[in-house]
């Protein structure tokens, strides 16, 4: 495992930071899942970061507290939408890290129906 990668590992958070049309960078703190050298992310759908990976793919990741300090060094990766078996597979992958914490959002979520995009980060 190379070192962009292993800083990741045993850690909760990451900072995600996605691009607005100006460029400049806007940091969200989210819980992330890895596997095989991809980082999966889920958010709700109607959010700027996933409108904002819309328009640009570019992302830049750090391991980070829960505050969204970071943790490590800022690194590269390309964003993309997940769907069908691949977007379930990354979902079970979140549920099974954060087993009570992710529940809870998905009946919150549903609750307001909200839709769900699921993204993986390749570094």
């Amino acid at each position: 495992m190379n070192d962009r990668l292993g800083q990741f590992t045993n850690q909760k958070y990451i900072s995600l930071e996605t691009f607005k049309r100006s460029g400049q960078g806007v940091p969200t703190t989210v819980w992330f899942a890895e596997e095989n050298g991809v980082l999966y992310v889920n958010a709700p759908a109607h959010t700027g970061k996933v409108k904002r990976i819309r328009n640009f793919s570019r992302v830049r990741v750090v391991p980070s507290d829960g505050g969204g300090k970071p943790k490590g060094e800022w690194v590269e990766g390309e964003a993309r939408f997940l769907t069908g078996e691949e977007a379930e597979h990354a979902d079970r992958l979140i549920n099974k890290k954060y087993p009570f914490q992710k529940r809870m959002l998905d009946l919150f979520g549903k609750l307001r129906r909200w839709k769900y995009a699921i993204i993986a980060i390749k570094l």
